[in-house]
């Protein structure tokens, strides 16, 4: 028997479509746009989110979720859960892989965010599994995404959707609300620039 014909990979991926579409949830895809990337070490300190995309994922993790979750360290409070989402390739290719500030066009790329509205939290994908399920029909129409709870420190994000981008706002310092100001020893108070008042 021939398992990998173009009809039975068509039928084999419209069905995972459909079963994702059933099952799964929508979420936002965010790609990341990349502003200064530092070539000699490969990362980028000043990205930025753009825009973000509806598409149905399966949260694969039914107990909850994976990783460390929330540990005590000497910073404080750390959120460390961890996640797979599942997406089709052919829904990933017709909704997102068109936008022009990806960083690899034809996959989801690590470093991009996945926001789960139903939870409302955002997630990074860490890693994209493009081998798993392992060429059942000769081909495989899905990737499983790994992701992990998204720390935000200081990138842009200006999707357009209100959610989203009061990630940004809450969680910004507003320089008016936190300035510094020490006295000198004689009582005279001096600004965080050095100036008396």
């Amino acid at each position: 028997f021939d398992t990998g014909t173009k009809p039975e990979q068509h039928l084999y991926e419209d069905l995972m479509i459909e079963q994702l579409r059933i099952y799964g949830q929508d979420v936002y895809y965010i790609p990341r746009t990349l502003v200064k990337e530092d070539e000699l070490l490969g990362e980028d300190v000043l990205s930025k989110f753009g825009d973000a995309y509806l598409i149905e994922m399966y949260f694969e993790n039914a107990e909850g979720y994976e990783g460390e979750k929330e540990i005590m360290t000497k910073f404080g409070l750390e959120m460390r859960d961890e996640a797979t989402f599942v997406v089709a390739k052919r829904r990933f290719e017709q909704l997102v892989s068109g936008d022009s500030n990806m960083i690899v066009k034809t996959r989801p790329n690590e470093g991009d965010l996945v926001y789960f509205p139903k939870v409302n939290k955002m997630f990074e994908i860490s890693f994209v599994d493009h081998d798993d399920p392992f060429y059942q029909v000769h081909n495989v129409p899905a990737y499983k995404l790994k992701v992990k709870t998204f720390e935000y420190s200081s990138e842009d994000m200006d999707t357009g959707i209100a959610e989203i981008d009061a990630i940004e706002t809450d969680n910004s310092l507003d320089a008016a609300q936190h300035q510094l100001s020490m006295e000198d020893g004689t009582g005279s108070i001096l600004s965080e620039t050095g100036h008396y008042i």
